[in-house]
């Protein structure tokens, strides 16, 4: 049996009919073709499907879609705002955070989430923040200090 869903994502209203089983992944994946959002464990220890949902980072692989119904989604393709990219995203390419890209676009959503709660976060607060995040190509130093750069940048604007 289906049940009819609707959510925000990136700012656009979409309605959708979806299995019980069916996973926030699976929609924002398969039914928006929005590819930045990465199906990798599917338990929800890694992180690269990280998204916002209602302002918190949520493992989309772990939530289901009709758990998501009347919320609001932001996934990496909808963070920049008119075509420019946001502090974020430009820091991670600024101080090489960015390696083979597969962790990128969640950790930088999980960053996101952080930033948007605490403008200011400590090393320690940052850390945890992407404690949910795997990266397998760097030892996190570089996607500290761009978190770090990113929150700077945005307290004096």
């Amino acid at each position: 049996m289906k049940s009819r869903i609707e959510l925000k994502v990136n700012g656009k209203t979409h309605a959708f009919d979806v299995e019980s089983s069916t996973t926030l992944l699976d929609v924002i994946r398969n039914e928006l073709q929005l590819t930045g959002t990465k199906e990798a464990c599917g338990l929800g220890e890694c992180g690269a499907c990280t998204v916002i949902m209602d302002g918190k980072a949520v493992n989309s692989c772990l939530t289901l879609a009709v758990e998501a119904q009347g919320s609001e989604i932001l996934t990496i393709e909808g963070l920049g705002q008119g075509g420019e990219l946001d502090p974020l995203q430009n820091a991670f390419v600024k101080h090489g955070a960015v390696h083979c890209g597969f962790c990128t676009p969640g950790m930088i959503l999980a960053a996101r989430a952080l930033l948007d709660e605490k403008p200011n976060p400590s090393d320690k607060e940052i850390r945890l923040a992407i404690s949910g995040n795997l990266c397998r190509c760097t030892g996190y130093v570089q996607i500290v200090d761009a978190i770090k750069a990113a929150a700077a940048k945005e307290a004096a604007t």
